[in-house]
This record gives C-alpha cells, structure tokens and sequence, in this order.
C-alpha cells in the first residue's frame, strides 16, 4: 500500500506540476493552486524520503519524477544571477496598506535612491503621500495609486481598467536616456471563486499595453496576480518581468510576514533589468518589489 500511495501521489504531483494550465478552474480552486505552485515542491523530499524506506528502485524512480520536474520548472529561477551593469532607473512599487500606521517609514526606507516610486493604497493626505512629496519633485495621484518621480512628468492622466474607481494611471516621464511611458496599476483582487474581476482588469491593462507604442514602458504595480498564475501570460509576454531576468530566487511579496506569493510586478519593454528584488516595508502586508533598468533603444 505504501509502495502504490507513493507512485500515484508522485504521479498526481508530477501531473500538477507540469499540466497545472491544463486543469479547469474548479470554482477558483486552480487560480489559487497556481499562486502557490512553487510550494508544492515541499512534497518531493517527504516523497523521496518515504521512497528510500521503500527499498524499491521502482519506487523511487517515480518519486524523483515530480522531483525533476520541480527542477526544470523552478531550478533556474532558484539558480539565476543578476545580470548587473548599468543603469539608467531604479524603481519601486509599494502597495503601502490602507490601515499602515507606519506607512511614512515604509515608504521613506523603500524609496530611498530611488528615480521612480509607484504606490498603491494610498490614503487622502496620508503621511505616505507627505513623505514622498518632500522627496520627489515631480508626481500624479489619483484617488489612491500614485507615481513620484525625481525626473520631470511630461503628461499624465487615468488610466481605465474597467472599475467604477480609480486604480490606475498613465505618465510619461522625461529621464536623460529619454521618454519613459510608465503605467501604476492596482487591479481588482483576486480571491478563490471571486476571480472575474481581477480577470477584466487585466483584460483592459493587455489592451491598453497593446495600443501603446512607446518605446520604453514600464507597468508598475499590485496586478493580484502570481507570477505562476495563467492570466498573467496575458502581460508576460509582451512584457518582461524584472524579478524573472534579473533577480534572485521567487521574489515573494505577499503577505509580509512569510511571503508565499508575488502578486506585485515591475514589467517593461524596451529596456534590460539589471537587479531586481525585494525589501521589507513598514506596517504593510506587501514588500516593495524594487529593479534598476537600462533604457534600450530599438533595432533601426
């Protein structure tokens, strides 16, 4: 019994992992089984271990299957170095937590040295807002996203991802390596059986990537999308994703206190990431996820 439990359970696993965009929905089951994918991966050695007592060859070959596909699918993200070199940007993105009594030390430490701050849930004359209003000389706020900016703002404007309120903007920033289109996104939550929503934003932020053809783009923001969840493809590609080219293990951002997913993304085109991670923010349940860039220009 113990032999049979250990090759169907790492069959089922294997069969997760690899296929996981292949499941249905079931009732926003999967939604939430892909944000978490990577963690499934705490069974594999539980499973080698119960195969070795075994005895069986048999056995542990199929217990080092969902173990190797772990590997294929993660080994590399777990195994990346930072490209480094140069650089013409560095960018945050906070989602700084309505409540967050601390939130002018959240966003005082996160923003420090940084060209570009985008920030989600802010709240009406905050101390958030003040901090970075005395550090940056140029930003646009709408109800409760915002963008400072230590570079001058050429125009900016609401961006429609299809709510009632305001969550999203569109700036063009004017850095010395040229016009950045930068887009600061807070899309409508995503929670198990409760994902349409969340699906139309993301819907109309495709569109609105889609019609925009600038040169250098960067989509800031809290997306409440997984990195492993299969609506995000619906960005990435077109777009890059920092944490993925150039940062350091998974880059979990949520919640604070043990992330296990990373629902907030700094993506972009037009440019090469050079670093990107994570830091700690203040009294919010996100980290700030944080890149540096370097503008590239288009092949003639």
């Amino acid at each position: 019994m113990l032999r049979q439990s250990i090759v169907v359970t790492a069959g089922a696993l294997a069969l997760t992992l690899g296929g996981h965009r292949l499941l249905p929905e079931l009732g926003g089951f999967t939604p939430v089984l892909e944000s978490l994918l990577p963690w499934l991966g705490v069974a594999v050695p539980i499973l080698l271990v119960c195969a070795l007592a075994t005895r069986s060859w048999q056995v542990i070959v199929a217990a080092l299957v969902p173990a190797t596909v772990w590997g294929l699918m993660f080994g590399p993200t777990l195994l990346r170095s930072p490209p480094g070199g140069p650089s013409d940007l560095s960018v945050a993105t906070l989602n700084v937590g309505a409540t967050n009594a601390d939130s002018a030390d959240a966003i005082r430490s996160v923003s420090r040295g940084r060209d570009l701050v985008a920030v989600q849930e802010l709240t009406a004359g905050g101390p958030a807002a003040k901090v970075l209003d005395d550090r940056f000389p140029h930003r646009y706020r709408i109800a409760t996203v915002g963008l400072w900016s230590r570079f001058p703002i050429a125009e900016a404007r609401k961006a429609d991802i299809g709510l009632d309120w305001a969550r999203a903007l569109r700036a063009v920033v004017v850095t010395p390596k040229g016009r950045v289109t930068v887009y600061v996104m807070h899309l409508a939550s995503a929670r198990p059986g409760q994902t349409a929503q969340r699906d139309e934003t993301l819907a109309h932020a495709r569109k609105m990537i889609d019609r925009d053809d600038s040169e250098h783009l960067l989509l800031l923001g809290d997306l409440n999308t997984a990195t492993t969840d299969r609506k995000r493809s619906g960005l990435v590609p077109p777009l890059s994703d920092a944490q993925q080219e150039a940062g350091t293990g998974f880059g979990f951002t949520w919640p604070a206190s043990f992330p296990v997913t990373r629902p907030d993304h700094i993506l972009y085109r037009g440019m090469v990431a050079t670093r990107a991670g994570v830091e700690r923010a203040a009294g919010s349940d996100h980290r700030a996820a944080v890149a540096s860039l370097r503008l590239a220009s288009q092949a003639p």
